[in-house]
């Protein structure tokens, strides 16, 4: 059994039952699964937070070598005693009948005013493995920086959203300094900072 990979097949589901219907639902679970010595465990309980699945985009301007971040209020880092006003990328909730490149793209022009032109997928991530069933696509996309900056959002959604307009330098040095919280905004920022001149090359041709 050692060194096998583990699947879904190798958890047992119990129960599952509905706790709460909110702005959010909420579920408990009762399973066991396989252990890595290949017995099984004893069961494990767990509330388990159902609120679907996101998008996200981080808007690049290519040729300025430019980003937009965008900064909100949030009710998590605010009950957590940290700073409520985030610094982050445009996402949303993917509907049903979305694509998760739709949102991103609906939610560059709701957010922050600009429309994205290229569209690349960086990766798919859980927003918290052990307590949400979140997951999250994450993009970067091509945009025209001309003209960024204002406060945009939903007022039936009661949102507030600021624009950032800065150089990537500046928005990586903004994470190395710990002022950008948000996982998606991180993994976007380091893996432009990886991959932006094959992208750049890509998108406007080789220098």
């Amino acid at each position: 059994m050692t060194g096998r990979r583990l699947t879904r097949n190798d958890v047992e589901l119990i129960a599952k039952e509905p706790l709460h219907q909110g702005y959010f639902r909420v579920d408990r679970y009762r399973l066991r699964h396989r252990r890595f010595d290949g017995g099984w465990t004893g069961e494990v309980d767990r509330e388990l937070l159902e609120r679907g699945h996101a998008a996200a985009v981080l808007l690049w301007d290519p040729g300025a070598d430019a980003v937009v971040l965008i900064e909100q209020f949030r009710i998590g880092p605010y009950a957590a005693g940290r700073e409520p006003w985030q610094i982050e990328i445009v996402a949303g909730i993917i509907d049903t009948d979305e694509t998760p490149e739709a949102v991103a793209r609906r939610e560059a022009v709701e957010e922050a005013g600009i429309e994205v032109t290229d569209i690349a997928p960086v990766c798919t991530v859980m927003a918290s493995p052990g307590a949400v069933t979140e997951s999250i696509a994450l993009f970067v996309g091509r945009i025209d920086s001309a003209g960024a900056g204002g406060v945009f959002g939903l007022a039936e959604e009661q949102e507030d959203i600021r624009v950032h307009l800065l150089p990537l330098a500046e928005a990586l040095a903004w994470a190395d300094e710990g002022r950008i919280e948000n996982p998606p905004a991180l993994i976007t920022l380091l893996w432009l900072a990886r991959h932006g001149e094959r992208l750049r090359a890509q998108w406007l041709g080789a220098p």
